[in-house]
């Protein structure tokens, strides 16, 4: 029996938002949603600061210019939330 192999594309397609959640699309078809509070910097932007994103990190992350933040799939993958602040 032959199993082909899965391929993966961790890259950004789209990037949208519920009231508590945001969500990456990914190039493969599989789709990121976490928890909005992770990342207190897109927890408390405008809904318009929130969509104004773009693709980054060779498509691999996410830059919002106007709040200073970035993410990455990676990270997004592993359950990383944004580190606390002192």
């Amino acid at each position: 029996m032959t199993i082909s192999g899965i391929q993966t594309d961790e890259r950004v397609k789209n990037v949208y938002f519920t009231e508590d959640t945001i969500a990456v699309d990914l190039m493969d078809g599989r789709t990121i949603t976490v928890p909005l509070v992770w990342y207190p910097r897109l927890f408390n932007a405008t809904p318009e600061q929130r969509a104004n994103w773009r693709v980054a990190g060779g498509g691999y992350g996410i830059h919002w210019e106007e709040i200073d933040e970035d993410l990455s799939t990676e990270g997004m993958l592993r359950g990383a939330a944004a580190p606390r602040s002192r």
